[in-house]
């Protein structure tokens, strides 16, 4: 099996920042209001009259991404509607530079990357409810498409790679795949190629030049690589509403908590996290969007030590957290990730169990503990060791803390 130190360098990212912005931002009812609104394709593309992000939109953006621990962000440079935020150079004037904007976003977009140190990759729609000839003459298409990707591989420096979506929308099309990868291959030999399967097909192998798998507002599981001919990455994509792009009356937003337990989901697995904001029409974040990552960055901020480099040991976690608790392992160190810790504190001040969590995580390692201690205050953990075997009692949080997921460092000897 290949295995090809772009993709297990992109695995080291971690976390992600995406990021649907387009002409639907300037409506507030998400990225899909001109099919489902069923609008008037008139007034939709007219919102290109007023289209014009603030001018620091990109380095708000970015010093938003970086305070939730992300080291990468995806933007949707197309989406289904055609609007480019890119200069399409004259495909067509569907773009920003012909927008009130009068500029590149995405020129802007990967400057204020670069200079945040932060990782630029590209969303780019394959469905297209605008070119009519997606519909009439699907490889004239093809061929647009092909151009229009090209100038993002071009025209921008190293980039991290390319996000694709929409293929599920023709699945029995010949997608000319093998042009298509080539092109991006020729330009960009280390970008990263995604192709979403959507929530139909979560986790599917692809076309042999894809470097990751995907899911969609889904847990990841294990990858089959089976017969594979090179090493794949996984990725899970979320938003915190119903919403991908700007919704301004979605209220039904997911708990900080399951943000974390979703990024630690991934972690299981060796997966990405790639999560989701939808900026209003000037480019600024709802509120809410923005407190939320820079709250979950203070917990990635606790935990950073095990979030990035290490990756899943393959040892079973027996006992009472076994449904969800793992371990992973970089080097002789162990980071086993331990939920639903009860905090200690009055039954009558404190919802639901309040005592330590009695049954222990057992599970085997190979060597003698030297070491282990809480990620998050440093102070030692509970465990006995007999042999090869290890039993962990998480106990509870102390009254003034409930971290959702706590991490245990456990060093054995080299």
């Amino acid at each position: 099996m290949i295995v090809k130190q772009y993709i297990k360098d992109f695995e080291k990212l971690g976390l992600g920042m995406f990021v649907h912005f387009g002409l639907y931002s300037d409506i507030g009812k998400g990225e899909w209001i001109l099919h489902h609104g069923k609008m008037e394709p008139k007034e939709y593309y007219s919102r290109m009259q007023t289209f014009n992000p603030v001018p620091d939109w990109a380095q708000r953006l970015v010093a938003t991404a970086k305070a939730g621990g992300c080291k990468y962000i995806t933007l949707t440079t197309r989406h289904h509607d055609g609007f480019s935020l890119y200069d399409t150079c004259g495909l067509n004037d569907l773009d920003a530079v012909h927008a009130a904007a009068g500029r590149d976003l995405v020129r802007e977009f990967v400057d204020a990357c670069r200079a945040g140190g932060v990782v630029p990759f590209f969303y780019h729609t394959l469905l297209d409810w605008y070119m009519p000839s997606y519909k009439e003459n699907f490889k004239e298409y093809l061929v647009y498409l092909r151009k229009s990707v090209e100038l993002l591989c071009k025209n921008y420096g190293k980039i991290g790679g390319i996000w694709f979506d929409g293929m599920w929308h023709k699945p029995e099309e010949d997608w000319e795949e093998d042009a298509l990868y080539g092109m991006i291959r020729s330009y960009q030999p280390e970008a990263m190629i995604i192709n979403n399967t959507g929530l139909s097909a979560r986790g599917a192998l692809g076309h042999i030049e894809l470097d990751s798998v995907t899911f969609e507002r889904g847990k990841p599981t294990p990858i089959n690589c089976e017969g594979a001919p090179k090493y794949v990455a996984s990725e899970m994509c979320q938003v915190f509403g119903t919403h991908w792009g700007y919704a301004e009356r979605d209220f039904l937003y997911k708990s900080l908590a399951e943000i974390i337990e979703d990024v630690c989901s991934c972690k299981k697995y060796g997966a990405n996290y790639l999560l989701n904001v939808g900026p209003r029409a000037d480019g600024t974040l709802r509120p809410l969007d923005a407190a939320m990552f820079e709250t979950l960055g203070e917990w990635v901020e606790i935990q950073k030590e095990a979030l990035y480099l290490p990756r899943p040991a393959g040892i079973p976690v027996e006992g009472v957290g076994e449904e969800r608790d793992f371990l992973l392992v970089n080097g002789n160190t162990y980071y086993l990730f331990c939920h639903r810790i009860s905090m200690r504190g009055d039954g009558n001040v404190v919802v639901g169990n309040c005592c330590d969590r009695d049954s222990a995580d057992v599970f085997s390692l190979p060597g003698k503990v030297i070491s282990a201690t809480w990620l998050d205050d440093g102070s030692e953990v509970t465990l006995q060791q007999h042999e090869n075997e290890v039993a962990l009692k998480p106990g509870a949080y102390r009254y003034g803390t409930n971290l959702v997921v706590r991490v245990a460092k456990i060093v054995i000897e080299p």
